[in-house]
């Protein structure tokens, strides 16, 4: 079963940009994350006090908050932002999509792991897909510049993130753990929404279904298979996998709202997963 696990998460943490799709037209974009994560946190202590799941050491505590805030309060907290303010999603997907090369870059120096050149290719092969995938499917007319700083800044949350748990945390209980994650996602999140935002929310039917997707599938689901993934496997490895986002997407969205899909994304798919294929396939 534990095979699957990457399948899984590419499905479900692909899930995410469908149900933004639904919600931000009702809500604003730091608004939407916070009513996230506070259900997220009444779920999961829930969960922690019928469960008595054990909390990590007090010493982990700091290194599980801090990895918590750069995956989830500013990586989420800048594709949120991204797209609400006109990014066009093809583009903060692209930018995100960036995450696997400069982990790989990273990873040498940060935890002494070995990126061969078989890896290297793949890293390459994947880049190309995403990009062959996303391609046509935006416009670089608009005005882009200040709209691609929150992109930015998810792309180092995502990136810091994941290579930030591997060195300092990567491992702790999946209940307890993760809702000491998204308590101090939800603290800075309130935060910019007291600074920046009105709490404007619009609690129509799209809204109330993408909250709960995002809260049951995504906060709960995807980010509990993440952490699984960081504990068992390399950073390189896992970061791969985000390749596989902007295409699974495309096919997700072709599926459910019969946007287009060309035989140039089909290409870019087919060499996104090679690409990650490389890159995880163990060496001999």
């Amino acid at each position: 079963m534990q095979k699957f696990y990457p399948f899984f998460f590419v499905f479900l943490w692909s899930t995410g940009f469908i149900g933004a799709k639904f919600g931000l037209p009702h809500a604003e974009p730091l608004s939407f994350l916070l009513v996230r994560y506070l259900l997220v946190i009444g779920l999961l202590g829930a969960v922690v006090l019928v469960t008595r799941a054990p909390w990590p050491a007090r010493r982990d505590w700091l290194h599980i908050g801090i990895s918590g805030l750069l995956v989830h309060a500013l990586y989420l907290g800048g594709v949120f932002v991204a797209i609400a303010h006109g990014l066009p999603a093809g583009v903060t997907a692209l930018v995100v999509g960036m995450q696997p090369l400069l982990t790989a870059a990273a990873a040498g120096w940060l935890l002494g792991e070995r990126v061969v050149a078989r890896q290297w290719l793949g890293l390459a092969l994947g880049f190309v897909g995403v990009a062959l995938v996303l391609a046509g499917r935006f416009s670089l007319n608009a005005e882009l510049g200040p709209q691609l700083l929150p992109a930015l800044l998810a792309l180092l949350g995502i990136t810091g993130g994941t290579l930030y748990q591997k060195r300092f945390c990567p491992k702790f209980d999946l209940r307890s753990g993760a809702l000491i994650q998204f308590v101090p996602s939800a603290l800075l999140t309130a935060l910019a929404v007291l600074l920046f935002e009105d709490f404007r929310i619009d609690w129509r039917g799209e809204f109330v279904f993408a909250l709960g997707w995002l809260v049951l599938v995504l906060s709960l689901g995807a980010i509990s298979l993440l952490n699984l993934l960081i504990r068992s496997g390399s950073a390189v490895n896992v970061a791969s996998l985000f390749y596989l986002t902007p295409p699974t997407t495309a096919l997700l969205a072709w599926l459910l709202f019969g946007e287009n899909l060309t035989l140039t994304a089909g290409l870019g798919m087919a060499l996104a997963a090679g690409g990650v294929y490389l890159v995880a396939r163990p060496g001999k």
